[in-house]
């Protein structure tokens, strides 16, 4: 009897995975998996996960390297939630530190344990700068500092956030008009800067807008403009 058929996934085809640091027992992060990535984890030996934002099943470490190395896999009574005991390569969070759980909650306000251990721009390459960049955002957010421009922005709402997207799309347009490519970059950033934060206010990763700009791949701009007024 294979380990899929004691398994119980949901209505979506998921469950949640506990992965552990099996040299020390710290639990390390919590999230899904179909049985294409059980399978694959099984196969590789290398933990694979189901992305329920991106809509597609990934390799823990594809992009930094940071794998996660399976070392005894446990399911419990129900077959409903695995439990991955792994060798971790690097870290486990996006932040850089080794375990997702920093946060702790201590009755009246949030500590935070330990420092990342890696640096965590270094975990992410081309396009996924953008996906590390949103994730500290929201990290700013959850886990405010009174220094931390991001939680400025949220203190102040929709309207401030949206005034800096404005405000940054115009500086821009004016950068292009001038034709220095430096300055271009430099308010390029800043701009999509901006717009994460506005994607955060809303929960949206930019794994979202990568699937909407998949979608129209191939499409006439006109066809597509045409099909959003039909």
């Amino acid at each position: 009897m294979s380990l899929l058929e004691q398994l119980k996934f949901d209505a979506q085809g998921l469950l949640p995975c506990i992965t552990q640091d099996a040299a020390t027992g710290e639990v390390l992060m919590l999230a899904y998996m179909n049985a294409e990535a059980v399978e694959n984890t099984l196969k590789t030996g290398k933990v694979h996960y189901y992305s329920r934002s991106r809509g597609r099943q990934w390799l823990k470490g594809e992009s930094s390297g940071h794998f996660q190395l399976v070392r005894q896999i446990r399911y419990d009574c129900d077959g409903d939630c695995l439990l991955i005991q792994v060798e971790q390569i690097g870290a486990a969070c996006h932040t850089g530190r080794h375990s997702c759980f920093y946060s702790r909650w201590d009755g009246d306000q949030v500590a935070i344990e330990g420092a990342p251990t890696v640096d965590a721009t270094a975990l992410y390459a081309r396009t996924d700068i953008l996906d590390a960049v949103y994730h500290v955002i929201q990290d700013r957010r959850r886990n405010p500092t009174e220094k931390s421009y991001v939680h400025s922005l949220f203190t102040k709402g929709l309207d401030k956030i949206l005034s800096k997207v404005g405000e940054e799309a115009t500086e821009t347009a004016v950068a292009g008009k001038g034709g220095d490519r430096d300055e271009l970059i430099y308010e390029l950033a800043d701009l999509q800067f901006h717009l994460l934060v506005l994607q955060a206010w809303y929960d949206l990763p930019p794994e979202r807008v990568y699937a909407e700009l998949r979608r129209r791949f191939g499409q006439s701009g006109i066809e597509e403009k045409q099909s959003r007024t039909q």
